[in-house]
């Protein structure tokens, strides 16, 4: 029993070593040599979560194998890699991952020292969202990104957009071979970004009210695109308990702005929205962060889940 466990273990300490080597052998090849891989000709790609997942399957098409290191339903700030995950970077011909999300992803891809990495907040702008929680939420759950800065880029479909080009071309890059494919795939996908940009424009653009409250302060981005204020209970930790003070305040905020719902999410628990809206008699629903697609998503992928959002936001900012 041991030994086996021993044995498991093994992959973890030599990591570092088996992948350097393993990649110092994938750059010496030539780049067109990247299309034949270990699964038939497909390019073996891993996805640090749901929102990169989507890219990768959208953009590469038939000619990529993804795997996601997030498990469908898994909370993905809490994800801790076991040593086949993490050995298994070795085997990737091309990891997609959004920096300053996932601390053990961010830790485990500078261990690995991977060639084959695309960052997608180096793909965008982030910006510093938060200061209405006086700046507590800033990034204590966030480590690795930029001080401060919000990683939830893939909420607003103008920067997911741009995150997709991005994708697209480095895609090009690593299975030239294919690259028609991509770069019709990323247009394609583009494309849909912008009606879904137009939808949230349109359906956003003479409301009762623009303030909503949410658990989890996700919705910075989106917030800013559309001309809404986002109220976070308690920040960037969707558990965290919030304080009395801060109860009180979104109290006084609800009533000035006439707030009519607070906001939880699929992955977390809706405790404290409920405190919350019992609290200040408003009434609850759900705003999905997307970082997961479960039985529970209204809808199965990102365009569905984020045309609920809108529908959600409309009825709760009382849209005319």
């Amino acid at each position: 029993m041991t030994v086996m466990n021993e044995r498991r273990l093994i992959p973890t300490a030599v990591a570092a070593g088996a992948v350097v080597l393993g990649l110092t052998a994938l750059t010496a090849c030539s780049s067109s040599d990247a299309a034949d891989h270990k699964r038939g000709d497909k390019l073996n790609v891993v996805a640090s979560f749901y929102p990169m997942q989507f890219l990768a399957e959208r953009i590469g098409g038939s000619h990529v194998s993804v795997s996601t290191l997030t498990e469908p339903g898994m909370e993905p700030h809490d994800l801790e890699l076991s040593p086949r995950q993490i050995g298994g970077l070795s085997d990737a011909d091309y990891i997609l991952y959004l920096k300053g999300i996932q601390p053990a992803v961010d830790d485990a891809i500078k261990l690995s020292e991977s060639t084959h990495t695309v960052d997608a907040a180096s793909l965008t702008t982030l910006e510093d969202h938060g200061a209405e929680v006086g700046g507590e939420e800033h990034g204590h759950e966030h480590e690795g990104g930029e001080a401060g800065a919000d990683p939830h880029i893939w909420l607003d479909p103008v920067k997911y957009a741009e995150v997709a080009k991005g994708v697209g071309k480095s895609l090009e890059k690593t299975d030239p071979d294919h690259a028609a494919d991509y770069r019709e795939n990323t247009d394609t996908l583009v494309k849909e970004l912008g009606a879904l940009n137009t939808g949230y424009e349109k359906g956003l653009a003479n409301t009762a009210t623009r303030t909503f409250i949410t658990t989890h302060s996700a919705f910075g981005y989106l917030a800013e695109r559309y001309g809404l204020t986002q109220e976070g209970i308690a920040g960037i930790d969707p558990e965290a308990e919030p304080s009395p003070a801060r109860i009180s305040a979104l109290h006084t905020i609800a009533e000035k702005k006439k707030v009519t719902t607070v906001f939880f999410e699929t992955l977390a628990s809706d405790k404290t929205a409920r405190t919350v809206a019992r609290d200040t008699g408003l009434r609850t629903d759900v705003l999905d962060p997307l970082e997961g697609i479960t039985d529970k998503s209204k809808g199965d992928d990102y365009i569905e889940v984020m045309k609920s959002n809108l529908a959600a936001l409309q009825k709760a900012l009382g849209a005319k």
